[in-house]
């Protein structure tokens, strides 16, 4: 088990330094909230800036749960246009779910950056970072809306989830690192010793703590087709 998130991340970056270690064009990107504590022990070990990456999955509006794309900081947006004609959405709908979905990212991006600027991403290597996973949803989301913006090499990782949830992943990263994968896997929580929910101001606060971004501060480009 791991002790909490911390050790988590420890464990994680220890794995990855080898091949992450001290590299320019590195970035690391934790899924707020659970995901910003680990990924901050592994920025930290790899000498590399540290993010957040808000992401919002765009739901059918007869079938919230099922995804049609997703949205990130900067305007950028993945739109799975196969399951938009498969559903029969039309355009003024994915633009009104769109817009919905757009005022609550840009709420949870005040309550964590304030009036901070997005750096972009284009061109870099970036690793995202979570707490787990059980399903994959939203880091498979998060995955496909840094192909949007650009990146140069996008490499999830995260210190326990299922097997079948990683396979998914693979589909969209250019690599995968898992410290565990349990089987059976019925939830993350278990696999720490302290899973406390982590709090918007412990995000603000690791992120102050961290090594800044390099480069110059600018919008992701948006790749809406």
């Amino acid at each position: 088990m791991f002790d909490d998130r911390a050790d988590a991340g420890r464990r994680l970056g220890l794995c990855l330094v080898d091949d992450y270690g001290g590299r320019s064009d590195l970035v690391v990107l934790g899924l707020p909230r659970g995901g910003v504590p680990v990924a901050f022990e592994v920025a930290r070990i790899l000498d590399a800036p540290l993010d957040v990456l808000v992401v919002r999955k765009l739901g059918v509006p007869f079938q919230p749960e099922l995804a049609f794309g997703a949205i990130a900081a900067g305007g950028v947006r993945h739109v799975d246009r196969e399951m938009v004609r498969r559903v029969g959405l039309s355009r003024e709908q994915v633009e009104q779910v769109t817009a919905r979905e757009r005022e609550e990212l840009c709420r949870r991006e005040r309550e964590y950056r304030g009036d901070a600027g997005h750096l972009s991403l284009e061109g870099r290597t970036v690793l995202v970072v979570d707490d787990g996973v059980a399903t994959g949803a939203t880091l498979q989301a998060a995955l496909r809306v840094l192909r949007e913006a650009g990146t140069d090499r996008v490499v999830a990782a995260v210190p326990v989830a299922p097997v079948d949830s990683l396979e998914q992943l693979r589909e969209d990263a250019d690599e995968v690192v898992c410290l565990r994968t349990p089987d059976p896997f019925f939830a993350i929580s278990p696999h720490y010793r302290s899973f406390p929910q982590t709090s918007d101001g412990e995000v603000r606060r690791l992120l102050a703590e961290a090594r800044p971004m390099p480069g110059p501060i600018a919008d992701s480009r948006r790749t809406d087709d």
